[in-house]
């Protein structure tokens, strides 16, 4: 009887106060991890934005300015030593600016992603990797374009720090999706050793890969080989 009136107290104190505190809870958890999600979509359509003024505005004038300054250097055999100097240096500059801000774009979203999904892209990185790298994607369905593009991101990341740190002569990408899971691996035959607390590159990775509630793991002991996998939500 005690059970039936404690029953009937609970009924009545949720009727006149409301939604039970726990379910309350719930819901300003899921709508925060509703407005957290926009936001990084939000951020991610921002980085493709970017990506395309660049592409299309700013790249476009530099390889203008380089061809002219190549066609005055190439000509113009008359000129002052120290004009030539000048023109000369103009030259290489604007190339190597040039070289940068495709380096730049590329690494905040690369047209070919969002054209052409993962595996083009990742081709793509393993191709301009100063080492031979063996890439293999199993996607049959592509996942969001803010997951591509944390996927892409931990693969560019990843192969930039083989390449500065592990003394690698070779690596290796695999990236399969199973179900609503995308999972990805980096491998590499270098020095190992390689920990979060010891650079920002790892940290970065960590920051981005939680951003959407993803996993990282790294192995990484003292003399190698290093494998970092990353598994992220494709729903």
């Amino acid at each position: 009887m005690a059970r039936a009136f404690t029953w009937v107290d609970v009924i009545a104190g949720e009727a006149l106060l409301g939604p039970a505190l726990s379910d309350e809870l719930a819901q300003r958890v899921e709508t925060l991890q509703e407005s957290r999600a926009e936001v990084i979509d939000a951020a991610d359509a921002e980085r493709r934005r970017i990506e395309r003024d660049l592409h299309d505005g700013t790249q476009q004038r530099l390889v203008w300015l380089a061809m002219n300054l190549g066609m005055a250097r190439a000509t113009l055999k008359d000129l002052p030593e120290p004009a030539m100097q000048v023109i000369t240096q103009a030259h290489e500059e604007s190339k190597q600016a040039l070289k940068e801000l495709r380096d730049l774009v590329r690494g905040l979203h690369p047209a070919v992603l969002t054209d052409e999904g993962l595996d083009a892209a990742l081709s793509g990185l393993a191709a301009r990797a100063p080492f031979p790298v063996r890439l293999s994607v199993d996607v049959a369905q592509r996942a969001s374009p803010t997951i591509e593009a944390v996927a892409f991101f931990v693969v560019s990341e990843t192969l930039t720090n083989i390449a500065k740190h592990a003394e690698a002569t070779k690596a290796s990408i695999t990236v399969v999706r199973k179900g609503d899971r995308l999972r990805l691996a980096v491998r590499d035959d270098g020095r190992g050793g390689a920990a979060p607390e010891r650079g920002s590159g790892l940290r970065g990775l960590a920051q981005r890969v939680g951003s959407v509630d993803g996993e990282l793991r790294i192995d990484s002991p003292q003399g190698g080989p290093t494998t970092i996998e990353v598994e992220l939500p494709c729903e």
